[in-house]
């Protein structure tokens, strides 16, 4: 037997065994080193505020503000940010909520109203300046376009860390506690709220309305989060709602997979459409509006009528009940300054 030649492939067999173990211990040793460090970084100002808002299974409630909500209009009283909480005590089952209610603010004036609240309060950085947004952004104006798309890619964001979320306008108001009529077991992706529904919970031809929608993080919605906000750069001019709404028609979240459910006014009413039940509504939206001066005025007539049907007596609570007439709203389309 040739012994050495025998021991030459020995010893190559065994320098290569030994870089192949070596090899291995390193790409192991460099995975749990990357474990090690991502647990052991620190949080960021934003996971600290969605773990101290979110429930045990990562779902929160998300409201964005700047100082045209905290601000009285006039100096008249209460606030857009008020008439939205107020809704929280007063509706059904809803206050409890708050406490997985984070407010995110856009500018100063915002955020310490926030905090003087005690509420869940996260600051956005909005802009080299940090004030950008800050004031009343009159509908369809540049700036308020920009804040809409600052806003998509924050809730981008919160996807991608694992949160799901009902998002939430501030001139929505909570009668009602909406989780129960929303999908609790993940069957829908996406349930969006609609200007005027279709009477078809699957139809993509509903008018969609991004300022109420409830979201789960997955691979499918961050997927359509990214895509809608990339989207952007093809359409100047265009709110985040309308790039959305196209996307709806050319089928693009079919085609990512996206199961979606567009939810009824009768449960998610807004000025649009009223709701025909006051027994079974959930949330009133004020949609159909121009300004903020506006929506105050007719969403305090909301709380009112809400309060006369609570305050009724059992017999005839619903006999004749009807909505009072959103004519703030209706005159605001009527003044462009």
């Amino acid at each position: 037997m040739d012994y050495s030649k025998y021991s030459t492939n020995l010893a190559i067999l065994s320098l290569l065994l030994a870089t192949v173990i070596l090899l291995c211990s390193r790409q192991n040793l460099s995975y749990k080193s990357l474990i090690f460090s991502s647990e052991n970084s620190p949080k960021d100002d934003l996971q600290i505020a969605l773990e101290r808002a979110s429930t045990p299974e990562k779902t929160l409630i998300i409201v964005v503000i700047n100082e045209a909500y905290v601000e009285p209009i006039e100096n008249e009283y209460p606030t857009m940010f008020d008439i939205f909480l107020e809704g929280f005590w007063i509706g059904d089952g809803v206050r409890s909520l708050v406490d997985h209610l984070l407010v995110v603010a856009m500018d100063e004036k915002a955020y310490n109203r926030c905090e003087y609240r005690r509420m869940n309060c996260y600051k956005l950085a909005a802009a080299a300046d940090g004030e950008a947004f800050a004031g009343e952004k009159v509908y369809m104006s540049n700036e308020f376009i920009e804040m809409m798309w600052r806003r998509t890619a924050f809730l981008l964001d919160v996807l991608g860390r694992g949160y799901s979320f009902i998002f939430t306008d501030a001139d929505v108001l909570w009668l009602r506690n909406p989780f129960k009529k929303l999908s609790s077991s993940g069957s829908h992706d996406l349930e969006i709220s609609v200007d005027k529904f279709n009477g078809d919970e699957s139809s993509m031809a509903n008018p969609i309305n991004t300022g109420f929608y409830h979201v789960w993080s997955n691979d499918r919605t961050v997927s359509l989060f990214r895509a809608w906000h990339e989207g952007r750069r093809n359409s100047t001019g265009l709110k985040e709602q309308d790039v959305l709404l196209k996307m709806v028609r050319r089928g693009a979240l079919w085609k990512l997979g996206v199961r979606t459910r567009f939810l009824d006014t009768l449960y998610f009413s807004g000025f649009c459409r009223d709701s025909k039940d006051v027994e079974s509504v959930a949330t009133v939206h004020a949609n159909c509006c121009r300004t903020i001066k506006a929506k105050v005025l007719d969403l305090k007539k909301v709380l009112a009528d809400w309060r006369r049907f609570k305050t009724e007596g059992v017999v005839n609570k619903t006999a004749g009940f009807t909505w009072t007439a959103h004519g703030a709203c209706m005159r605001s389309w009527k003044s462009k300054g």
